[in-house]
């Protein structure tokens, strides 16, 4: 019997057993809960009720998935009934049981309405978690009260402020669901689900309701259990709104009686819908799927078979490319020019794993598993047979030219060459090659085992299906790739130099370096760029040789101030805790400089520290965008947010802007443009049309 245009009810005869609704959900690609879909189920629950033979009914979705969630397309816009709270109350009130039978993904609103069933069986390859907290939004659908109920308080605090994922094993562990069904035996997920809904029925276990359980209240003779998990997670959820305040909701699920810890839920959801965090966030969610999409090259572009992969170079960036594709079970031939830098290469390779081995991150069996499929040497013959070869040496344009005209000549036909250079042209790379159709840039950012964004550079003569296996595979090993063009630095450290040209400025102006590195960490930036230049070595790339005092930090590499390797740069460490704390020399270096370069020192405020370190990169993200350089505004905060730290929840630069303001981005420009460098400050002819149109550059 149809019910809606996507919900459908069958009965079903179990022989020895009885009778059972089977509810089918039919709403692909997700089995997200539109409308139709909150309809269907509304008018399920009668339906079941009024049939005197179903004793249960089983909720079931055709497709790849259970509901996955709530559809994000009706985001921001008025609800058509029924409400989907509605229609889990309608479920948890039904006279007979319902049951849940879960594979794919059981994911926000789709697990809320499986946590309305009073059963829930799943598939043992299905995964289920509450990821609202990453769209700036709280499970307002009763998850945050029924989660507690079923898993504990510690746990739903954990799963619920993170956003992640578990699998169907640890769901059972936890009592979220009620059994493991295979798919593949007995008839299926859905006859294993009706039996298991019809054995309910005839052992008596009545009609178990979550909102009912009171255990998870036993939390309350620990009086310090929110206090403490707000302190666990401050570094990870820094600046965000949405964790602090689903915590306030299941503190609700503690206290309060179920309705009225809905009530509080349903009230809380709503400030944060209005927050401009959940503008942003929602806004990333679509950016990021968006910058899979490009528009030359369809989505059923063949892509080239990618079985084993060859990373030359074992050092920094080559040890990480390497773990990244071990990590997602790719064979790695590593080559090195010797047997030293190789086997250095090597132990730093294991000791990373190890150190997560001993973090709980993996078992030592993973450890070795991850090893057995790294094969180092010294021959680049090893490449050969590898098919897909990235490029990792020093980046230096002689010597990538030398390396991939080596692999033009040893690599088999239509392998994928890739070199992962930071700022060099791809185009002079490829042209050395007789095959510049099968060179790409793939820059991954360090620690590149960690780290999720790769800027997918296309050449002039790179093929589609070159860049679509790039940013196929990409994604295969966990990434989040973005298609760039080729000029120096890309699309990142292109604006990423602006930035620093501007806070290196600002300290010969008179600046502090601690407060500039405060302004941008209180903006949300996970390290400001002193702190990060100190990390790095302010020696990388420097050279004494050729040194002339000429730079601030030519002049404290010169004094042995390289950072916190040497104890000093910026800042100054505390060799036990490597604490960092200001040091007045650096302020005395700066004020000898500026006068040898004729710069008046003055106070400057953090509104125009802000301004000038974050509208440099947004004007030159603007000029980026004119040169087509990036397809979209929106690729260009992919980009940030994956590589540069840039806040989720301010959305990308671009994005940022936008409600920024551009015609006050305009104004701004012209300003400093009137009182600094003229041509350094001149806006963007896009940025200053778009403003003038009323516009926005992300869309």
């Amino acid at each position: 019997m149809q019910l809606s245009q996507s919900v459908a009810v069958e009965r079903r005869e179990e022989p020895g057993l009885g009778v059972a609704g089977a509810i089918w959900v039919d709403n692909p690609p997700v089995n997200a809960l539109s409308q139709h879909v909150r309809e269907g189920l509304a008018a399920a629950v009668p339906a079941v009720a009024r049939d005197p033979e179903m004793q249960a009914a089983v909720l079931v979705c055709r497709g790849r998935t259970f509901i996955a969630g709530a559809d994000i397309r009706e985001f921001g816009k008025p609800r058509l009934p029924p409400d989907t709270n509605e229609v889990r109350r309608m479920i948890e009130k039904s006279p007979k049981p319902f049951l849940a039978a879960i594979h794919g993904t059981a994911l926000g609103g789709g697990l809320e309405m499986a946590m309305a069933c009073h059963f829930r069986v799943a598939d043992r390859n299905a995964r289920l978690g509450l990821p609202e907290v990453k769209l700036g939004i709280l499970p307002g659908g009763g998850g945050t009260q029924r989660l507690p109920r079923l898993v504990g308080v510690p746990r739903a605090l954990e799963m619920i402020t993170s956003g992640e994922h578990i699998t169907a094993a640890e769901a059972l562990d936890l009592g979220l669901i009620d059994a493991v069904a295979s798919s593949e035996e007995e008839g299926g997920l859905e006859a294993g689900a009706i039996r298991f809904a019809l054995r309910a029925v005839a052992e008596g276990r009545g009609l178990p309701r979550v909102r009912d359980i009171e255990s998870h209240r036993d939390v309350r003779e620990n009086p310090t259990i929110f206090s403490d998990f707000r302190r666990r997670i401050a570094r990870r959820t820094r600046g965000f709104n949405a964790p602090e305040v689903c915590i306030q909701c299941v503190e609700a699920a503690v206290e309060l009686p179920f309705d009225e810890g809905l009530a509080r839920e349903a009230e809380l959801s709503r400030t944060l819908h209005a927050d401009p965090q959940s503008r942003a966030q929602r806004y990333y969610f679509f950016a990021e799927r968006a910058a899979r999409k490009i528009p030359d090259i369809p989505a059923d572009t063949p892509v080239r078979d990618i079985r084993r992969v060859g990373v030359l170079g074992a050092g920094t960036m080559g040890g990480g490319i390497s773990m990244a594709f071990a990590n997602a079970g790719f064979p790695v031939s590593i080559v090195e020019q010797n047997r030293d830098a190789l086997d250095r290469g090597l132990a730093t390779v294991r000791s990373n794993y190890e150190r997560s081995a001993a973090r709980g991150r993996f078992t030592i069996d993973q450890v070795e598993e991850r090893m057995g499929l790294l094969d180092g040497g010294t021959d680049q013959n090893a490449l050969a047979e590898c098919d897909l070869v990235i490029e990792a040496v020093f980046e230096d344009m002689e010597l990538k030219k030398r390396v991939f005209g080596q692999l033009d000549r040893i690599t088999r036909s239509g392998a994928l060459l890739a070199t992962n250079t930071s700022y060099l042209d791809v185009n002079e790379i490829g042209a050395v090659t007789g095959r510049p159709e099968d060179v790409v840039g793939m820059h991954f950012f360090s620690p590149a085992n960690i780290m999720k964004l790769v800027e997918v550079v296309r050449g002039e003569k790179s093929a589609a299906d070159a860049i679509a296996t790039a940013m196929s595979i990409s994604r295969a090993i966990g990434k989040v790739p973005a298609l760039v063009g080729v000029c120096h630095g890309f699309v990142g450290n292109r604006m990423l130099f602006q930035r620093r040209l501007q806070a290196d400025r600002l300290v010969l102006e008179g600046a502090l370096p601690w407060d500039i590195d405060r302004v941008l960490y209180d903006f949300g930036m996970p390290m400001g760029p002193f702190r990060m230049s100190d990390l790095a070595g302010l020696d990388v790339g420097w050279n004494a040789e050729t040194s002339s005092s000429s730079t601030l930090r030519e002049m404290l590499c010169e004094r042995d101030r390289r950072g916190q390797k040497t104890g000093r740069g910026y800042y100054v460490y505390d060799p036990a805790t490597r604490a960092a704390a200001p040091d007045p020399e650096v302020m005395d270096l700066a004020r000898d400089l500026a006068g040898r370069l004729g710069i008046e020192q003055r106070e400057i405020g953090d509104e125009e520290i802000l301004n000038r370190c974050l509208l440099s990169s947004v004007n030159e993200g603007a000029k980026i965008l004119q040169e087509g350089i990036a397809l979209r505004a929106s690729d260009i905060d992919v980009i940030w947010i994956n590589g540069y730290g840039w806040p989720v929840y301010r959305g990308g630069p671009m994005f940022w802007a936008d409600e920024f303001g551009l015609d006050r981005i305009v104004d701004i420009l012209d300003d400093y443009a009137a009182r600094f460098d003229a041509d350094q400050w001149q806006a963007a002819p896009l940025l200053r049309e778009t403003a003038a149109a009323g516009g926005r550059l992300s869309g």
